[in-house]
């Protein structure tokens, strides 16, 4: 008898466990999900935006004639003091060689200028000798008209004559300079490379091309023929022509810049633009620090332009220019072209209650939020004032500390047991 009561008491045993495990199976489990506390602090309203630094004023040094440039011994990053440093030293450029045709003409051009050179020395001659008789004449004159035996007249034409000749004897040695001047223009045209009109001379004269000098090089002073300087106290940016050649006149050679001299130029999206306005504060981000630089709005340029988006989409996009606000020691590491990002605060709340915008979903046209209240997701209206891209501002229905879901799916529901993934 007691043997069958412990079979049944077993029996029962069983029977409860099992319906307890039925039991317990069917009992829905608590929802993982994402839980954020709702906080109270000032949101910034801002607008992103990519660009580069860049200095200021850059200048550009370059060629101020055609010629022959040593090789630049600056590197980027050397300081120059304006007026003293020598970027660059340059050489005149030779003339071209000539060809068969044009020296041959250029040669006639030269005897050409020689007959015309001789043929003034001849008139400066003639007038002298003309000059020389009239003076000679007018003493004689003079000398009558004192013992009375010419007239007045006489006199004041030979004074005249004696004028008129002097004028011609100046006008002969004027002549004969114009003309020495365009010999030497002839023989200029000449020049061959490693010549000069000495060896012009040499070469009319001999024929001779094997004994000509060469006398073109002339050594500079202090190792500088034709220096040319920095025009401002800076450091050197880029070098932009490095070896030495024959460059003609205006090569870029150098950029020179102060580093302190730095702003920030911002490429927005016009749509963005015209929502910023000059003094709005802004925060540089991802520039490679630690921590953001402040920084402020200098201008909005009035101008946009075309850019192709990475997508392959035209937008048309607004340079806007920041200064930094924090001290230099912050923002010493940039430097010209560095790539960097702006969040410009266009708007501000001050210590107002905020969640995140993955918390807020539409219920019937009105904002929402799943609170966890007791383990259990409870629907609450909200009403939403300002709004960022990570927060928005709730003017009615939470309070700070309260607990909500962020991120809720489809299958959370008002009442639904939830747990903290």
């Amino acid at each position: 008898m007691a043997v069958k009561t412990i079979k049944r008491l077993v029996k029962i045993l069983l029977a409860i466990v099992v319906v307890g495990l039925l039991v317990f199976a069917f009992i829905p489990e608590p929802m993982k999900v994402d839980i954020a506390t709702v906080e109270k602090g000032d949101l910034l309203i801002t607008l992103e935006g990519e660009g580069k630094t860049r200095i200021h004023d850059i200048y550009t040094v370059s060629t101020p004639i055609d010629g022959r440039i040593t090789r630049i011994e600056s590197e980027p990053g050397d300081f120059v003091e304006a007026g003293k440093t020598v970027i660059a030293n340059m050489y005149p450029a030779n003339p071209q060689f000539l060809d068969k045709r044009s020296e041959t003409q250029a040669k006639a051009d030269v005897e050409g200028a020689r007959a015309a050179l001789s043929l003034a020395d001849a008139r400066v001659k003639q007038a002298k000798a003309q000059l020389e008789f009239d003076e000679l004449d007018y003493q004689r004159t003079t000398e009558l008209y004192a013992k009375n035996s010419v007239s007045k007249a006489s006199l004041e034409r030979a004074e005249l004559r004696l004028k008129t000749l002097r004028a011609e004897l100046e006008t002969a040695i004027s002549n004969k300079n114009v003309m020495q001047s365009r010999l030497e223009a002839a023989k200029a045209r000449l020049l061959q490379p490693k010549e000069d009109t000495s060896s012009v001379d040499k070469k009319l004269a001999n024929k001779k091309l094997a004994n000509k000098k060469s006398s073109n090089s002339v050594e500079p002073v202090n190792n500088c023929h034709i220096c040319i300087h920095s025009p401002v106290d800076g450091r050197v940016l880029r070098i932009l022509h490095k070896s030495e050649s024959i460059i003609p006149v205006g090569t870029a050679l150098v950029e020179i810049g102060n580093p302190q001299d730095l702003e920030v130029n911002i490429e927005m999206l016009s749509t963005n633009a015209v929502k910023v306005k000059p003094g709005h504060d802004a925060l540089i981000k991802r520039w490679g620090g630690n921590e953001d630089i402040n920084a402020r709005v200098r201008v909005v340029e009035p101008s946009g332009f075309t850019k192709i988006s990475a997508l392959g989409v035209e937008e048309q996009r607004v340079n806007v220019i920041l200064n930094f606000t924090d001290p230099i020691e912050k923002w010493a590491a940039l430097g010209d072209a560095f790539r960097v990002e702006a969040a410009i605060i266009i708007d501000k709340a001050v210590d107002v209650v905020k969640v995140p915008l993955s918390a807020l979903f539409r219920q019937n046209e009105i904002w929402s939020v799943f609170k966890v209240v007791d383990g259990r997701a409870t629907l609450q209206n909200v009403k939403v004032g300002k709004r960022n891209e990570q927060f928005a501002e709730i003017i009615e229905g939470l309070m700070p500390d309260e607990k909500i879901i962020i991120h809720p799916g489809n299958n959370i529901e008002d009442g639904v047991s939830v747990i903290a993934r």
